[in-house]
Parts: structure tokens; C-alpha cells; sequence
């Protein structure tokens, strides 16, 4: 084990760009498609291919007055079966892993008040949501255990600020113990988001062991589309875990309890890559499908890990994808795309047609940067024919028009890089530990600011609040795949990228930071505050 202030100093003689092999664990080239080392399982790896795909439930509102639907949220623990045969303790909204999918509605706000029955403090966020701050899940505003004791109430939940460099101000507490209401007004377009936990230092073993769900948002302008609906259209949260003997989940953090010192163990420190995946909770799971067009709605919730999906049928081919959304929701018009990267945190919205497929064939989601097992994701296997009436229009949104530069007010850089100080290393943003109390830009409500993002590794680059459309990557045309409005964003390294970034919403002090979770709890962030 290690603390992150040893870490800081490993990590400045280690090098930048280098493979570093660290005890048991295998690191990825940092340069390379990945950063992070593998964490293997201690039980025998589950049979791909052997159970079923789970939907999550839908939540359902306990009441709606005045244009406002109220729903309820526990955060508890539960024995659930992730790996056949064995049972896996998980933090989980409501005790499920993944938590119930909410489904709001643009316009109609919707407040959720989340119960904490676990043993430790938590933080929600919306992930792509246009919420006021107060509802953001600021990583210091925490949710106490309903439970907790006296040594938590008084503060032992507190990071340990000499540890990593970032400063912390005691005003910047904000704590409830039991039940905080979080209030989404939903004033933004259909999208599929997601929420998860943001505690301060451990967002990446929380989330980790089961603290996330989808969120989806429908509109008039999508619903009047005729794309596949119904069973028809599937969240697939993508993530990859390990797993101990008995069945419990593997993490290589320093207090395993998540109360005390923050951190993983230095082979770690770069993110944590297990070697099982896992799609809606289960292990390379089958779905059954017809000879029709799906919507799947593909979420990257890993903590490190980074994919490249393609579709291959057994018999030798593929199927395309055919992009219709991005983070923020809908593109203007879809684009057939062979092959997906997606980072921490991404999503895209795509319908794959399965029309050409008799019934018997299977087409496998593989990773294309993994190797092993961890190269197949899930499997489709088409069973039934049927009638199709769903299509893919020419047209999607009116709402993704491509923003004029000139709309600009103001250019900022952020520099996401492992800095060299004298006490060591550290993760920092244009060369500085996160300070909660500064903020690195004001931009003004309403307006539009290009921001360039630069890394030395591979940094997926999360905006809080506010959505934004890359203009150019690595000083050449957007990808293909950057299309849309976004939250999140793949910067690779040494590269730039640049966005146009809409404040619209609210004022008040938001956060952008690396969804690489080991970095983002190694304090790779920073505020802005919208004036």
C-alpha cells in the first residue's frame, strides 16, 4: 500500500510514456489506448456468453403535484449475483447494481430524495445534467450515513488534505446526515445520462462496487420520430470489475472501508482496468433479438477502462452502427459508423439493424483495444422474425445546428498533466492541485467560450452544467464520432482539443475534471464558476 503523498514522489522518477511494470499488475503503454493496470480476479472467470442481458427497473414516482414528479432513492447494501454461483455485496441505489433507470421528461422537473443506509458519505450526480448547483453533487457537499456516529459526524469523513496537495477550505463542507433532496428541472433536450456517486477522494471505489444508474430524458422532437421504441430500445451500461474468491468485488484501495485514507495502491494509480465485463451488471451477457432495428443506448461506466465497440457476426462480417446520438442527445442527422472508441463517461445513442441476420446468427460487441476475454463484450443473438416500422429519418434535431466560433466570448486553456514539484508528483489542471475555494474561469450565463483541452495521457475531460460541440481535435477537423453536443470529451496524449462550450441554466460554482475515476479522486479538477 501507499500513500498518495509516496505516490506523488514515485511517480516523479517513474517517467511519462514509459511501461511501467509494478508488482503483479500489467501496465498498459501510457501512451498506448489505455491508462491503467489490470486487477485480476481471484475466482475462476465466469463462461461468456452464459446468462441473460438484465434491463434495470424503471423508477417510479411516489407523487407528482404542480408539475413536478417526486421519486425516493435508497442507497443501501445487498446481496445480488453478478458471477453465477457466487454473491456480491453492492453499494447500490435501491440495492441494485446498476440502480433503477429514471425516465424524466424534458420541461418537467423532478426532485429525488435519496436515503444513505450505507456506512459511508456520498454525493449524487447527474451526469450530463443542467441542474443548479445546490442538486450538482459538488464532491464536498455529502450526504451522511442515516446511521452514522459520532467520529463521522464530527468530521473523520474529511480527505486528508497534506496527502495529495489539493486544499480543501473548511466552509466547503456542506454535510446532511440521512436524506438530501436533489432537484432536476430537466430544462434540456432528450438525452440518455446517467448518475453517479462523487464523493470527495472516493468516487472510484463507490462507484466501483455499484453506485450508478442510467437517466434518460424524452421530448415532443424525439418522440416524433419513428426510431425503435418499446424493448426495442436498450441502455447498455458497459463496465469492467474484478472479483475476490468469495464473490465480493476486488479494489486495490488503501482502506477498503472508504473511511480514512483516500487512495489505491501505487500499481494502481493510473486507473483500475478489471477482467470481467459486464454489461447492465452482468458478465458477457446474451441478448436475444429479432430481425429488426434496436436502439442501444451505450454508456462507458468504467472507471479506466476505454473501448473501441465493433460489431461482428459469427459467420464472418459486421454491422455497422448507425449514430443517431451523442452525451447531450440527439445529432442533427445520423452517420453510419463501423467501429465506436468511447471513454470513461461517454455515451453514444445508436440503432443497429439487424435485418440481414436469419434467424440462428450471432453477432458479438467486442472491444478492439482488449485482448482475451476482455475483447468480447456481450452477444446478440437474433431468434424471431418480425415486423419492423420503426426507420431512421434524414433529419434528427433541429437543436444540434453546429454553433458559430464567432459566438465566442473568450478563450481559455486547461492542461490536464502530471506536474513535477518539489514535494514530487501530482495530477493537476494548468499545473495546480484542486483548491475548492478557486475557481480557473467565470464565464457568464448564456454565453459561449471556446475551451482548449490538452493531456500528457489519456484524460477523458467531464464539463459539469454546461454541454459543448468539439471543433477540432490535434489541430484538425473534429472526429467523426466527436459529433453532437457533448459532456465529455477523449483527450489523448499530447494532443488538443478544442470546444465551444453554452453556459445555460444556472449561476454558481460547477466542476470539469477527468472521468478517469483514480485520477479524478487523485484530484484532477477544478471549479469554474458561472456568473
Amino acid at each position: 500500500m501507499t500513500s498518495r503523498r509516496r505516490f506523488l514522489g514515485l511517480a516523479a522518477g517513474a517517467g511519462v510514456g514509459l511501461a511501467i511494470p509494478i508488482g503483479s499488475a500489467t501496465y498498459a503503454h501510457l501512451a498506448g489506448e489505455s491508462t491503467g493496470a489490470l486487477l485480476t480476479s481471484a475466482l475462476p472467470l465466469p463462461e461468456p456468453f452464459a446468462v441473460p442481458l438484465p434491463v434495470p427497473p424503471q423508477a417510479r414516482a411516489v407523487r407528482s403535484a404542480d408539475g413536478t414528479d417526486f421519486y425516493q432513492l435508497t442507497q443501501r447494501e445487498a446481496a445480488v449475483e453478478i458471477v453465477p454461483g457466487t454473491k456480491t455485496t453492492v453499494w447500490g441505489y435501491d440495492g441494485i447494481f446498476p440502480g433503477p433507470t429514471f425516465v424524466g421528461r424534458s420541461g418537467r422537473k423532478m426532485v429525488v430524495e435519496v436515503e444513505n443506509k450505507l456506512t459511508v458519505p456520498t454525493s449524487l450526480h447527474l451526469h450530463g445534467g443542467v441542474t443548479p448547483a445546490h442538486s450538482d453533487g459538488y464532491p464536498t457537499d455529502l450526504l451522511l450515513p442515516t446511521q452514522c456516529g459520532a467520529a463521522m459526524r464530527n468530521g473523520s469523513y474529511k480527505s486528508h488534505q497534506g496527502e495529495h496537495g489539493m486544499h480543501v477550505e473548511p466552509s466547503d463542507w456542506k454535510v446532511m446526515e440521512g436524506l438530501k433532496s436533489y432537484e432536476y428541472p430537466l430544462e434540456q433536450r432528450a438525452a440518455t445520462l446517467w448518475y453517479h456517486d462523487h464523493r470527495m477522494d472516493f468516487s472510484a471505489p463507490q462507484v466501483w462496487r455499484g453506485l450508478a444508474g442510467m437517466f434518460l430524458v424524452r421530448d415532443d422532437e424525439e418522440e416524433a420520430l419513428p426510431l425503435p421504441g418499446g424493448d426495442h430500445d436498450v441502455p447498455l451500461m458497459l463496465c469492467d470489475r474484478a472479483f475476490e474468491e468469495d464473490g465480493s468485488f476486488r479494489y486495490p484501495g488503501v482502506t477498503p472501508s472508504c473511511i480514512g485514507e483516500p487512495g489505491v495502491e501505487e500499481a494502481y494509480m493510473d486507473g483500475v482496468l478489471g477482467d470481467v465485463q459486464l454489461v447492465n451488471g452482468a458478465p458477457w451477457p446474451v441478448l436475444d433479438v429479432s430481425n429488426t432495428r434496436y436502439r442501444l443506448r451505450l454508456l462507458n461506466a468504467s472507471n479506466a477502462r476505454r473501448y473501441r465497440l465493433r460489431l461482428d457476426r459469427a459467420e464472418g462480417g459486421r454491422l455497422p452502427f448507425v449514430q443517431i446520438g451523442s452525451d447531450a442527445g440527439l445529432l442533427s442527422a445520423p452517420q453510419r459508423l463501423d467501429a465506436l472508441p468511447i471513454a470513461p463517461a461517454e455515451r453514444f445513442d445508436v440503432v443497429v439493424d439487424f435485418a440481414d441476420c436469419p434467424v440462428g446468427t450471432e453477432v458479438t460487441l467486442v472491444n478492439t483495444l482488449a485482448d482475451g476475454r476482455m475483447r468480447q463484450v456481450m452477444r446478440f443473438r437474433v431468434t424471431r422474425q418480425e415486423k419492423d416500422a420503426s426507420r431512421v429519418p434524414d433529419q434528427l434535431s433541429k437543436a444540434a445546428a453546429a454553433l458559430d466560433r464567432g459566438a465566442s466570448v473568450a478563450v481559455r486553456q486547461f492542461d490536464f498533466r502530471r506536474t513535477n514539484s518539489g514535494d514530487g508528483a501530482m495530477w493537476t489542471i494548468n499545473g495546480r492541485p484542486f483548491n475548492t475555494s478557486e475557481a480557473l474561469a467565470t464565464p457568464r450565463l448564456g454565453t459561449v467560450e471556446r475551451w482548449r483541452f490538452s493531456s500528457d495521457f489519456h484524460h477523458p475531460v467531464h464539463v459539469h452544467l454546461a454541454h459543448f460541440q468539439v471543433i477540432s481535435r490535434g489541430g484538425k477537423p473534429p472526429a467523426a464520432t466527436d459529433a453532437g453536443w457533448k459532456d465529455t470529451v477523449d483527450v489523448r496524449p499530447y494532443e488538443v482539443v478544442e470546444v465551444l462550450v453554452r453556459f445555460d441554466g444556472f449561476k454558481g460554482r460547477y466542476m470539469l475534471h477527468c472521468h478517469n475515476l483514480e485520477h479524478e479522486d487523485m484530484a484532477m479538477m477544478a471549479n469554474f464558476e458561472v456568473v
